[in-house]
């Protein structure tokens, strides 16, 4: 089955583009949208399996747009195609749960991968920065407060909050108020996580948290 794509991005020229290069690579455009809002709004209604979405657009813009988007559909998985790759920006991304970031210099053929790729369950990273993320995990050594390397890399920002919730024995309706999200949500993220890290349950996710630890 071709994974269901929605394209964001405020130029109708590029979005017409980025249809064409993946539906000639095997995915299914199912939509489009011109800003977040309207982005959002988009994804509530199609479910797309990936939403492309651009950072530097009017209204809303995608930063703004990106967590709420995760909270539209847990399940959607969000890759930032931009022609920003600033750090801020970048960790931004991965903070609100971006399953990717590329670079809009990337050939096409590329980005088509990286995109199947991100169904595959992978990370999708232009070349610089990938680099600018290796470089800022050397200098800090973790990528989420209080959650070691080897399993922050594994999941989304949002994901690593809930573990670090689960952590202090809080329930799912305590997460949700915590986080401002719906317990539907926090199941969402509880039940991707524990596939991330193949456990079965929240206990054994703990532990393969203590263990990360030390």
């Amino acid at each position: 089955m071709d994974e269901r794509v929605l394209i964001v991005d405020d130029h109708p020229l590029t979005r017409e583009a980025l249809a064409s290069l993946l539906s000639q690579h095997g995915f299914d455009v199912v939509g489009s949208a011109s800003d977040g809002a309207e982005a959002i709004e988009q994804t509530r209604r199609l479910r797309p399996d990936l939403v492309l979405l651009d950072l530097t657009m009017p209204g809303m813009d995608g930063l703004t747009a990106l967590p709420r988007i995760r909270e539209a559909d847990p399940e959607c998985e969000v890759v930032v195609l931009t022609a920003s790759g600033t750090e801020e920006n970048l960790l931004a991304a991965i903070r609100a749960g971006a399953a990717g970031y590329l670079l809009k210099s990337e050939p096409p053929e590329r980005i088509a991968e990286f995109l199947r790729g991100v169904v595959g369950g992978e990370a999708a990273l232009s070349g610089s920065v990938a680099r600018s993320l290796l470089d800022r995990v050397r200098e800090g050594g973790r990528l989420g407060g209080g959650v070691p390397d080897a399993i922050a890399s594994k999941l989304s920002a949002r994901e690593m909050e809930v573990l670090l919730l689960l952590d202090e024995h809080l329930g799912t309706d305590e997460i949700a108020g915590r986080l401002y999200i719906s317990e539907h949500t926090v199941r969402s993220h509880v039940k991707s996580l524990m596939r991330k890290l193949g456990v079965s349950s929240r206990r054994e996710a703990l532990e393969r948290l203590a263990v990360a630890r030390g």
